[in-house]
């Protein structure tokens, strides 16, 4: 019986203790350079998966036709490309962030898929929504329209196919959407 004491208090007190102590002495690995924790990338993933197949809408309330994928293409012009690239032009920060910033208008190697065009839309729709906690991915749902951001993610599902030449030009940065395409973010209703 002593030992099963001596055992749980050496447990609920020296473990802490030591976890604090490492977090005092010893550099932890929170700089983007740093080497990341043991299997981090393992354990985060399966929890954004989970919660991500436990709340994505299945079937998108617009369709991808030419309007919704220029308008996209606006919204990811204005807010994405930064982070992950405009097409052909790879981004100068997204690289240097932990994890790095997936360039969403490349293909995986020697695959056909180009970004996350191999991903649901609904899945993409709850990242820009959502965010991502700890990767510089934030959350769009209080700056864009929930049509902005169903039409950014239709066109990143549809990245892998021939989109029209004009939404093409807004992705390589050289065009501006019409104003009658690009949706206005609507004001939060205040409770």
């Amino acid at each position: 019986m002593g030992r099963i004491l001596l055992g749980l208090v050496l447990g609920v007190v020296l473990v802490p203790l030591a976890v604090v102590a490492w977090f005092q002495f010893d550099p932890v690995p929170v700089a983007v350079a740093d080497a990341p924790f043991p299997h981090e990338r393992q354990v985060t993933s399966y929890l954004l998966r989970a919660r991500i197949n436990r709340e994505m809408v299945k079937t998108p309330p617009i369709q991808p036709d030419e309007d919704n994928l220029l308008a996209g293409a606006q919204v990811y012009r204005d807010q994405c490309a930064v982070c992950h690239g405009y097409h052909g032009k790879p981004s100068v920060m997204g690289g240097h962030m932990f994890p790095s910033a997936p360039a969403l208008w490349q293909k995986h190697g020697n695959s056909d898929v180009v970004g996350v065009s191999d991903d649901p839309p609904g899945e993409t729709y709850w990242k820009v929504v959502n965010g991502i906690r700890l990767t510089g991915m934030p959350a769009f749902k209080e700056t864009l329209t929930g049509d902005q951001m169903w039409q950014v993610s239709l066109l990143l599902a549809n990245a892998d196919k021939p989109l029209p030449p004009s939404a093409v030009e807004i992705l390589r940065g050289d065009l501006q959407a019409p104003p009658s395409l690009i949706a206005t973010p609507q004001a939060k209703p205040k409770k």
